[in-house]
């Protein structure tokens, strides 16, 4: 069974980081072990899928097996990126003490890196397939996919079966409590996956304007999509979600402002973040929902009126 280690920059717990994916609503193909994190998914390139198990020993080595796929380059590649590996974090705790607020938070959080989707394309159809829908509902949908059209892999004694590659989304005809329209997205996605248009390296490559321009040219992906497809699917660590009001009311509640920022407030505070203005907003984000504010201009599901959607239509 193939292996690979990463010695994470800076600080890095991947506890937190299993924590994180645990509870992250939208699925994406981790599981909690008793070690670390099960992670599935299907490979770059989509010509096979891969189950890596990751653990971390006491040095902070970051280490993983690999069931399915041979390509130890990719798999690490997709594996280090939805941790935030891919990225230098030994400025993030400096961050934190130049920013106390945000600072207090990394330490409740154990310096929290975002935990992303492994590839463009599975942050496309998941985004897709959550679009209006309960967030529990999006991930049976998901797991259901995965039982249906996923590659079985047998890792650590157990069969898991990973997102479907693209490839197996062509074809698809109905998926019980999806619509009629996402399937036809679903499929369009998948083809835009396989021709190119959803790689994560060239997307996180692009100016990000530009990158947001391809993006909203998918079929189902609208401004709020492109944004979480960029930051949460290429891991683009230095960017703000204006679009997300969540995360909006999220940065009011931690900076205790008494209503959410305006794009101009929120620019100013990330401002001291770079280059880490997506984590910080994606832990500030994770702060509010658990630490779940009772104020009442921040009660948790509550949103300001605003100009924006709070999501895409479906």
């Amino acid at each position: 069974m193939d292996r690979f280690d990463i010695t994470p920059d800076g600080p890095f717990s991947l506890a937190a980081a299993q924590s994180f994916a645990g509870g992250f609503a939208a699925g994406i193909g981790a599981r909690a072990t008793s070690e670390g994190i099960l992670m599935t998914f299907p490979v770059e390139g989509w010509t096979a899928s891969a189950a890596v198990d990751i653990w971390q020993t006491p040095d902070g080595v970051v280490h993983g097996e690999i069931a399915g796929a041979t390509d130890v380059d990719a798999v690490r590649r997709q594996a280090a990126r939805s941790l935030s590996l891919d990225h230098d974090g030994s400025g993030w705790a400096d961050v934190g003490r130049r920013d106390p607020i945000l600072g207090a938070v990394q330490a409740r959080y154990a310096w929290l890196r975002p935990v992303c989707f492994y590839s463009a394309y599975e942050a496309a159809t998941s985004f897709v397939i959550g679009q209006r829908i309960a967030m529990r509902q999006a991930r049976v949908i998901k797991d259901r996919l995965a039982g249906a059209y996923g590659d079985p892999i047998e890792i650590g004694g157990q069969v898991v079966t990973p997102f479907p590659r693209p490839q197996r989304l062509l074809d698809l005809t109905a998926v019980q409590g999806l619509s009629e329209t996402k399937v036809i997205r679903l499929r369009e996605l998948a083809a835009a996956a396989i021709d190119g248009r959803l790689d994560t390296a060239r997307l996180r490559g692009l100016p990000e304007d530009e990158a947001l321009t391809e993006l909203r040219s998918l079929p189902g992906v609208g401004p709020w999509t492109a944004s979480a497809i960029l930051l949460r699917g290429c891991g683009v660590p230095d960017a703000l979600p204006l679009g997300d009001e969540i995360s909006r009311t999220a940065v009011g509640w931690a900076y205790g402002l008494s209503e959410p920022p305006d794009d101009d407030a929120w620019r100013a505070i990330a401002d001291g973040w770079r280059p880490y203005r997506m984590w910080a907003t994606v832990l500030l984000h994770m702060a509010w929902r658990r630490e779940q504010p009772t104020t009442p201009s921040y009660r948790q599901g509550e949103q300001p009126a605003r100009r924006r959607p709070a999501a895409d239509p479906a």
